[in-house]
């Protein structure tokens, strides 16, 4: 493992020189070089973008036009056209269910959803199948949150118009083989929809490779600024959607009765846009882009496998998933017999150590496994070994200090 400490480029850990960071699945922390490109974009090149024609307004058209452009090169989409800004994942998912499912979907039609999305590749699907009289069914995992391109043939039926999928499970860590579930949803006629925001920030992905037809990020969960998101489409499905939102700068033309929409990808992108997050996301690429995923992979990796191996050998200690810690790529969802997961997670803060205890987003997935909510810890390339040893020191010691003897 690397000996640098890129904690030294996260402000957070010299205000909270004790902390051990380790709910990176929920957001990440943000480097200075993020933080000094927001200030400076601010300080230097606030405008609207896009509406004037005065030299700072260009600057800030610019400054997020090139953003556009490093975020379509960092996931290999063909065109900026393929690009569109949004608030979140959450956002993009809506705007796909409102604006191509309310157009393509109809009464008998059936969705398609993995049972371990995040209630965000959920929820718009089950309100849009409600609305329009569609069936939204399931694709169930193994015991150890694994999918295969067998089920999902079995599950894919000619009504089925959508399906939607992960690339890395927020419970599990596990990645599913979506190039090849893009595959077998195109021979049956089927839209694939990938979340991919807790892969982007941990793995190189490639939307041209993948075969997706639409995919969506959260700027957050890359060590950008909250309020940036991505959706990636197919130029060629954008292009026949109707804008998810209407009002300024998504327009070409307004007459008192009518009106033509701008060109993709500001037809979805209405109101003043989010420059200063669109900045910051560039400046969080370039910063991942500088360290290497070869580099992020192996860190995040070494770590899981350092925990897991621990974990799985303490009583009363069940890990959700894989037993295999290859299979969790920086994601270990755990219980603690006879304490619950609020109670964990209290421990855990009263250390200094901060995890994630709840349903993460993912009720039908606690339901299908049995388990009414699970504590989470989830790393980020910037943790340490140091940290691993604090969490397992801590987890060892959680049944004692909840008045159990072991």
């Amino acid at each position: 493992m690397s000996e640098r400490s890129f904690k030294d480029d996260f402000p957070v850990f010299h205000v909270y020189k004790n902390l051990d960071y380790l709910d990176n699945a929920a957001t990440t922390q943000k480097p200075r070089q993020v933080l000094e490109a927001v200030d400076r974009y601010y300080r230097e090149e606030n405008a609207n973008p896009l509406r004037g024609l005065y030299d700072l307004s260009v600057r800030a058209t610019e400054a997020y036009e090139n953003s556009r452009e490093t975020v379509r090169r960092f996931i290999g989409a063909k065109s900026t056209r393929e690009i569109v800004f949004t608030r979140n994942a959450t956002e993009s998912f809506n705007l796909i269910a409102y604006s191509w499912g309310r157009s393509n979907i109809g009464e008998g039609d059936e969705i398609l959803v993995a049972v371990s999305e995040h209630h965000s590749d959920l929820l718009p699907w089950q309100i849009l199948a409600k609305e329009k009289g569609a069936v939204l069914r399931f694709l169930e995992c193994d015991e150890q949150g694994g999918y295969t391109g067998e089920s999902l043939k079995a599950a894919l039926t000619p009504r089925t118009r959508l399906f939607a999928a992960a690339q890395v499970s927020n419970i599990f860590g596990r990645i599913n083989p979506v190039k090849e579930f893009a595959e077998i949803c195109h021979r049956n006629g089927t839209l694939f929809v990938c979340d991919c925001a807790q892969s982007v920030p941990h793995t190189r992905v490639d939307v041209t490779d993948l075969g997706v037809d639409f995919l969506a990020f959260s700027g957050h969960k890359l060590y950008a600024p909250m309020g940036i998101g991505v959706l990636y489409g197919r130029e060629e499905l954008l292009e026949k959607m109707p804008p998810f939102l209407s009002g300024g700068e998504m327009i070409e033309y307004v007459t008192r009765e009518n009106a033509t929409f701008a060109e993709l990808p500001h037809k979805f992108e209405a109101g003043t846009v989010n420059a200063g997050g669109a900045v910051g996301l560039r400046a969080a690429i370039d910063y991942v882009n500088s360290i290497g995923f070869d580099e992020i992979i192996d860190r995040e990796d070494r770590l899981t496998a350092l925990a897991f191996d621990e974990m799985k050998n303490l009583p009363g200690v069940r890990i959700i998933g894989s037993d295999k810690a290859e299979d969790h790529h920086g994601i270990i969802s755990f219980t603690v017999e006879g304490v619950h997961p609020h109670d964990v997670a209290a421990v855990f803060d009263a250390d200094g150590i901060a995890i994630r205890a709840g349903h993460h987003c993912a009720q039908p997935l606690h339901q299908y496994l049995g388990v009414q909510s699970t504590a989470r810890m989830s790393l980020a390339f910037y943790n340490d070994e140091n940290d691993i040893v604090r969490f397992i020191d801590t987890l060892k010691t959680v049944r004692r200090r909840m008045g159990y003897g072991g």
